[in-house]
């Protein structure tokens, strides 16, 4: 299980020559005329490869404001949250946030953290743009401040289910889960769309993540005879059952979400990971819009994979909806967000719907090979 942790609320370390106010640590105030943001998600525990996604899309996107002249002629302090996608340390982290007055959520990365974490927001005035969390609930039962810059687990599920069907037509299809916010919501979904197009899975069953062995789960499944495995969970659990499946001699292919977006996959499974499957958005780093961006990472060797850009816009489509608004207050922002698209960003132009979800979701399949992943 994942173990509680202190909370980090330190600053985001980015030294951009020339740039200032890009951090601010908890003991020392913001300088005069600053504003707060933040960017929260797990940047301790076994997820913290994707909390160091968050952490430096926003530094970017902070400095790269600061250098422009920052937000209605305030310079942007970041602040740097650690939920290690514990719920429980995701309120007491927003609660936080919420005492420092900052303007903008980037985060949280986890639905399980993004969701409770919502309504402390909601109620403290802070407006929350996700970059990673994919649940339906955060929105659909979201308040005025809630946003994301990704899909949803029910159209990445549809995506998914469909063509496992069409794929694997006759295989025997094994549907697992981790049972957090995440990882059973993507698996629900994706159950719902392969049933729909008339395939039933041989095994669905839940796991406990944090394990080192899971060869008690691999003996049930080699036992059932599955040959495709679909994994609603995080790459650290999906590398070691897959693995550890190879490992008892089981011919199978391994099909996962968003979360098995990280170099950090092919680590821990090594080379059983050769042809994963697993749905995403089409690659952001390829994008025209993101061209310039994606080369002022690669100047300093950081490779904007996963979640980078999704955070990075999330800042930027922010701080062009204050300036639209002429105001940084959540709420005005907020309407401004809902009314006002689409935003132009390095993942193209965004709309938001009334819920505060894109309007037009974009989930391809990516395969792992000999150690990189890319569009099917």
């Amino acid at each position: 299980m994942m173990q509680r942790r202190q909370l980090l609320g330190t600053v985001a370390g980015l030294t951009a020559a020339g740039v200032a106010g890009v951090g601010a640590s908890r003991g020392a105030q913001a300088q005069s005329g600053t504003l707060r943001i933040a960017s929260v998600g797990p940047m301790t525990g076994q997820y913290a490869a994707f909390g160091a996604q968050l952490r430096v899309g926003a530094e970017q996107a902070v400095a790269d404001l600061n250098a422009a002249g920052g937000v209605l002629g305030q310079q942007l302090a970041l602040e740097i949250g650690d939920d290690a996608c514990d719920p429980r340390q995701a309120v007491s982290v927003a609660n936080q946030m919420a005492s420092r007055q900052v303007k903008l959520i980037a985060g949280h990365f986890c639905s399980g953290s993004s969701i409770p974490a919502s309504k402390v927001y909601a109620e403290e005035g802070v407006l929350q743009i996700s970059p990673a969390s994919t649940n339906p609930q955060y929105t659909d039962a979201g308040g005025w401040n809630t946003f994301r810059t990704c899909g949803r687990d029910d159209q990445q599920g549809k995506v998914a289910g469909a063509y496992i069907a069409k794929t694997y037509p006759g295989k025997k299809v094994a549907i697992l889960h981790d049972n957090s916010a995440y990882g059973k919501g993507l698996a629900d979904e994706t159950k719902k769309a392969l049933n729909a197009a008339g395939t039933t899975e041989a095994v669905y069953a839940a796991y406990t993540p944090g394990e080192r062995d899971y060869s008690a789960l691999v003996s049930r499944l080699k036992s059932s005879g599955v040959e495709i495995i679909y994994v609603g969970g995080y790459h650290t659990e999906a590398g070691l059952i897959l693995r550890q499946a190879k490992e008892q001699g089981m011919p199978v292919t391994l099909i996962g979400g968003d979360a098995l977006v990280t170099n950090e996959f092919w680590q821990i499974a090594g080379a059983a990971g050769e042809g994963t499957l697993m749905t995403f958005a089409s690659d952001p780093r390829k994008r025209p819009t993101a061209a310039e961006v994606v080369g002022r990472f690669r100047a300093k060797n950081v490779d904007p994979e996963g979640y980078v850009l999704y955070t990075y816009a999330a800042v930027q489509i922010w701080a062009d909806a204050a300036k639209k608004a002429n105001s940084t207050d959540p709420k005005k922002v907020s309407e401004v967000l809902k009314s006002g698209g689409p935003w132009n960003s390095v993942l193209g132009p965004i709309s938001f719907d009334k819920k505060g979800d894109v309007t037009v979701p974009d989930y391809v399949f990516y395969v792992w090979k000999n150690g990189s992943y890319g569009e099917v």
